[in-house]
């Protein structure tokens, strides 16, 4: 069964071409060009991925991808001519898994889709790992991470970078090597994202992000996950 792709933009003709573009290359694609309708859709028909643009009368792309990953973590890449760092920021502090910026190439587009929709194997129901006399807990079947008994929200591209740290605890792993086992070989020059995420997740897990007891860094090398 082909995998099912949502374009939400405005601009009809940026819509056809990318649909002619993923057709071509054996997905489904769901049409939307208003902000609303692309959230229903998204409810209705349950999407493998979202392409997402910003600028949109309706509903902008900031407010719909905050929606969408109310519903589900399903794959977002905003795909936008706003291309200055702080909306980048903004869309993946938002909960996007990429940031494309128009014009873009065909190839690299399609490598991107590939990437975010390539999943790990799911682990046996019963696989969850425990760190610090259960203060830290990381459920792969079910996605969930719980810290000092409370859950911890993570976006799909978060959880696979912290799903890789842990499973390698005590290791540290090089910032090359996270980056292509978390999100894959085509992101193998996303090196410089790597810093924000690790940002992210620090927020996140971390009772002093500042002060981090889980997930340190190895200066000039790349990070660990210290659970025990």
């Amino acid at each position: 069964m082909a995998e099912k792709i949502l374009v939400i933009d405005d601009e009809e003709t940026t819509v056809q071409l990318i649909s002619l573009l993923l057709e071509r290359r054996g997905y489904e694609v769901i049409k939307a060009f208003r902000a609303e309708d692309g959230l229903r859709k998204a409810y209705r028909t349950h999407p493998d991925l979202v392409l997402l643009d910003i600028m949109m009368p309706d509903m902008d792309g900031w407010e719909l991808c905050r929606r969408l990953r109310e519903l589900s973590d399903v794959p977002i890449i905003f795909l936008t001519a706003r291309s200055e760092v702080k909306d980048v920021v903004k869309g993946l502090e938002l909960g996007a898994d990429d940031y494309v910026v128009k014009p873009y190439d065909n190839d690299e587009l399609i490598a991107r889709i590939k990437a975010h929709l390539r999943r790990a194997p799911t682990p046996p129901a019963s696989e969850e790992l425990i760190f610090n006399g259960g203060d830290f807990r990381i459920n792969f079947m079910n996605r969930e991470v719980r810290v000092r008994n409370k859950q911890v929200h993570l976006t799909p591209k978060e959880f696979n970078l912290l799903g890789v740290l842990v499973r390698s605890a005590g290791r540290v792993i090089t910032r090359t090597e996270l980056v292509k086992e978390a999100w894959g070989p085509e992101y193998s020059d996303a090196i410089d994202s790597l810093k924000l995420y690790i940002h992210y997740l620090r927020q996140k897990v971390e009772q002093d992000p500042n002060r981090p007891e889980y997930i340190l860094t190895s200066r000039g090398v790349g990070y660990r996950f210290a659970g025990r």
